[in-house]
């Protein structure tokens, strides 16, 4: 049976959510890294944000009922089609993954553990390693920390808690939901609007490939004019003003050094900071994650 619109599973235990546009070089990787967890009770809700290349082809070619296809014919923004795949979700725990980036097999099923171990979290992510358009490793997703503290510990400036990893209960994300003129930043958005009523955890291990490979400037400072709308927001929700005052001058100060990076040639520079080294053993442990998801494919293939 192919990956279908209207197939219907057993109770998942887990929904995870995936957005496309125009995908096509990377979706095929993203898609085998989740039919390769080791966790195999879950449901993906791919939602196509109307794309006009192939990547409704590579979603379809997919030989597994779990993967329940919502085409779109125009775009509509990764919130709102985030804010669908919550209202879909028939899965305990919804978890999030990008078209671009690359679960390793243990993702899942290390996460539902974890949630399960600690019923006080209410949103968990995990390590990343960063890699280039050639799945080549760069080095170590930054972190602020595991705990929830140290997480919020710098909210100003932005939680290190990549979007691609993250997983909660379903009722999480219903109770809060993403705010759909969000264009980017949606993640910060929804992290600044909760973190004061929820807890936060990071998973420091390693479970997912965040692609990042240079620094579009127009993309960068959109995303800086977004995050400082959300800081705004939430700042004066809570009566803040000062804050919000504080933060969004940061985000503009943060824009300014982007566009002299930029016009510079330094933008890879600024990627490369902002970077942790790469031990070696995470890239022997990288190089394994591919080899299985490889194995994986063939077999299903």
């Amino acid at each position: 049976m192919k990956a279908t619109t209207t197939g219907q599973l057993d109770q998942p235990l887990v929904s995870i959510a995936l957005s496309a546009r125009n995908a096509e070089d990377t979706l095929f990787l993203s898609l085998a890294s989740i039919v390769s967890q080791t966790e195999q009770n879950w449901e993906l809700l791919f939602y196509d944000d109307g794309s006009t290349d192939d990547t409704l082809s590579i979603v379809e070619s997919f030989d597994d009922p779990r993967i329940r296809i919502h085409r779109g014919s125009r775009s509509r923004g990764l919130a709102v089609r985030l804010n669908q795949a919550i209202d879909q979700a028939r899965g305990e725990y919804y978890a999030r993954m990008d078209s671009d980036d690359i679960s390793f097999p243990a993702r899942i099923r290390k996460q539902i553990d974890f949630l399960n171990e600690h019923h006080e979290v209410d949103l968990l992510a995990t390590g990343a390693i960063v890699i280039d358009s050639d799945n080549r490793p760069l080095g170590m997703f930054p972190q602020s920390g595991t705990s929830h503290e140290q997480i919020c510990s710098r909210h100003l400036s932005g939680f290190y808690f990549p979007h691609p990893t993250w997983m909660g209960r379903t009722s999480w994300f219903r109770k809060y939901r993403y705010r759909e003129s969000m264009q980017k930043s949606q993640d910060q958005d929804l992290l600044l609007r909760t973190y004061r009523e929820s807890r936060f955890a990071l998973l420091p291990e390693v479970l997912l490939g965040y692609r990042q490979d240079q620094l579009n400037l127009r993309k960068t400072l959109r995303s800086r004019r977004m995050f400082a709308g959300a800081l705004k927001y939430a700042f004066l929700a809570h009566g803040e003003p000062l804050s919000a005052l504080l933060a969004v001058a940061g985000q503009a100060a943060k824009g300014t050094v982007e566009i002299a990076a930029t016009a510079t040639g330094l933008s890879r520079l600024i990627l490369r900071n902002r970077r942790r080294e790469l031990p070696a053993r995470m890239a022997a442990s990288w190089e394994q994650c591919l080899q299985t998801i490889e194995a994986n494919t063939r077999q299903h293939s």
